[in-house]
């Protein structure tokens, strides 16, 4: 492992080592238990957790297609999809485990998947519970607010513009 400070000037540590693995169909029902477990405080606060809704919704909108697992140091720590939308690329089901969560692995996945998606020079947009500490990691990583209502953000980010030599 290794260091590094974040902005509250807190030292955290990073995995060293990570990947993306492409999920599988056989993959949705341990990717709908982390939904539940992560998601569980934000919904509860928001007086919208059911036991059974927080899984069907993820079983029902899961593409093995645009699913990646996250593998930290050898180990599943989350997952992500990113899906072709009509005017760009919709960010969705990025989760973490909760061991997994503030030492920099998520900004890592995001800074490696705005990349890609920078280098087509298109938006990429997804949704975040309102209050959710979500919020700041991708408001840091240039998302801004385009709408909200009471229970969902609606965040954009538009392409970093390229660097010519870059």
């Amino acid at each position: 492992m290794s260091t590094s400070t974040s902005a509250d000037g807190m030292a955290q540590e990073i995995a060293t080592t990570w990947e993306l693995r492409p999920a599988g169909q056989g993959d949705v029902e341990v990717i709908a238990e982390l939904r539940a477990t992560v998601m569980r405080p934000d919904l509860q606060r928001l007086g919208r957790f059911d036991e059974h809704r927080v899984r069907q919704r993820l079983r029902d909108s899961f593409s093995s297609e645009h699913t990646s697992l996250i593998v930290a140091d050898g180990e599943q720590a989350g997952c992500v999809t990113l899906r072709p939308a009509a005017d760009g690329w919709w960010l969705e089901h990025f989760y973490l485990a909760p061991e997994h969560q503030g030492r920099g692995l998520g900004s890592a996945v995001l800074r490696a998947l705005l990349e890609r998606t920078d280098a087509e020079g298109v938006p990429v947009r997804l949704n975040v519970l309102r209050g959710s500490a979500a919020q700041r990691l991708y408001e840091r990583h240039g998302f801004t607010v385009e709408n909200q209502d009471p229970i969902d953000v609606f965040m954009v980010r538009q392409p970093a513009a390229s660097t010519p030599g870059t």
